[in-house]
């Protein structure tokens, strides 16, 4: 009796639909195949030569008596101390700085202006306008910055009414005329990360704004804008660690203009002494550079994240 009833309650006629218990498989290989490379390259081309610096930095090279052979010892933080007493190197970093303050807001906000026009919904053509404001990231910076000196030079320039009135490579002008061109180069670059942040933003939310009664601008202002800050932070990031960075667009101008100096720019204060030769100066000018980008960085980060969060 017990037996029927035990076989009718498992009813054994009926298919048993469950899969059976899949086998844990261990993929440690193939992760190992796909992090190792990746893993091995940041240690040869990013640690390595970090670390390489850090160590030349704290090297010195002494020599037995006025032509004695040069001998490379540790000096502890005599080239530090160099870097702190160099005039050059500080007022590099206060030109950068002032560079920074205008050109960087600038910057970001032509980019966040020009990608709110391709997301209007009254802009037609939005594919050519976006490959159109993009198209002068796709040049090589050398190349903008030769073609924006032949631009400025008075005796070179088709607007030569223009700057031959206006000193564009002048000691007073000059360093806005290379904030020109990195404008130029890089406000199609964040106009996309931008855009891309406006392209995730859900559609329901644009709804609901219509039905209040709220227009294009107004959608623009109080929806867009304050959905793309996490996007403008990271542009921002970007834009001070490259301002930091400048080389290429000075180093260039230097063949059009004498107000551009050997030590300009932090990095052109690097290059310079590196060709010296004084490879352990410009290593200790390098990790001084490196810890004032990560801080300024980092201060930013701090600074923006307590305004979104209040």
């Amino acid at each position: 009796m017990s037996t029927q009833t035990t076989a009718r309650g498992r009813n054994p006629g009926a298919r048993q639909t469950g899969s059976p218990p899949r086998r844990r498989t261990h993929h440690a290989r193939a992760l190992a195949v796909l992090v190792v490379p990746f893993f091995a390259l940041f240690t040869l081309f990013y640690l390595l030569p970090i670390g390489y610096a850090v160590f030349r930095s704290f090297r010195t090279v002494e020599r037995e008596g006025t032509f004695g052979p040069a001998t490379e010892v540790f000096g502890g933080l005599t080239q530090y101390e160099q870097v702190f007493a160099s005039d050059a190197f500080w007022a590099s970093l206060g030109r950068v700085a002032l560079f920074g303050i205008v050109q960087v807001p600038v910057m970001l906000g032509l980019a966040l202006v020009l990608a709110l026009l391709i997301d209007s919904p009254l802009v037609r053509g939005k594919r050519f306008y976006r490959l159109a404001f993009f198209a002068p990231y796709a040049v090589p910076g050398v190349i903008a910055a030769i073609m924006w000196g032949f631009l400025y030079s008075p005796s070179l320039s088709p607007f030569s009414a223009v700057t031959s009135n206006v000193p564009l490579l002048g000691g007073g002008m000059v360093l806005w005329a290379i904030a020109n061109v990195v404008t130029w180069v890089y406000v199609g670059y964040n106009m996309l990360i931008i855009y891309s942040a406006l392209q995730a933003i859900p559609g329901e939310i644009y709804e609901a704004a219509r039905i209040d009664g709220a227009g294009q601008l107004r959608i623009a202002w109080s929806v867009k804008v304050p959905l793309v800050v996490p996007a403008l932070v990271l542009t921002g990031v970007f834009s001070i660690i490259g301002t930091l960075q400048l080389l290429t667009e000075p180093q260039v101008f230097r063949s059009f203009t004498t107000s551009v100096s050997s030590t300009f720019t932090p990095n052109l204060v690097v290059y310079t002494t590196s060709t010296v030769p004084n490879f352990n100066l410009a290593a200790a000018f390098s990790v001084v550079l490196a810890l004032l980008t990560f801080v300024l960085s980092f201060v930013f980060l701090r600074l923006t994240q307590r305004k979104a969060f209040q």
